[in-house]
């Protein structure tokens, strides 16, 4: 079995230097673009750049001012026991009650899916 898959190996192989041949008798054929094309690259001599080229479009760095310390109060007790004697203000309970009101208005959400399940109500014909 090995010996038929040499024997296939080598004429597939055969078949295709037969198609892919090669010739070795053309001559080269210079592209003189190409040629031009080199010939000004090599020649090429990029412009010095002047020393100051980059004033105007470069900002001078600055270090930004050191920041301070934060300062202690003096009396730092005093200051706590003023917060903690101080009342909460009121207006934490004020909003439950202007929201218990306004769903009886009919804004909320109860209201809603009441007014969707109730039927359409019934127009005239004749007024179409």
């Amino acid at each position: 079995m090995s010996s038929t898959i040499l024997r296939q190996a080598f004429n597939a192989t055969r078949a295709a230097s037969r198609s892919c041949a090669f010739s070795t008798s053309t001559v080269a054929r210079r592209d003189l673009v190409q040629d031009i094309y080199i010939k000004e690259l090599k020649g090429y001599k990029a412009p010095v750049a002047a020393k100051d080229a980059h004033v105007g479009a470069v900002k001078q760095y600055s270090l930004p001012p050191v920041p301070k310390a934060p300062v202690l109060p003096a009396d730092l007790a005093s200051e706590l026991a003023a917060y903690d004697a101080s009342e909460p203000t009121v207006v934490a309970q004020a909003a439950p009650a202007a929201a218990a009101g306004a769903e009886q208005v009919g804004t909320g959400a109860d209201t809603f899916l009441t007014f969707l399940e109730a039927d359409l109500p019934k127009h005239d014909e004749h007024h179409h």
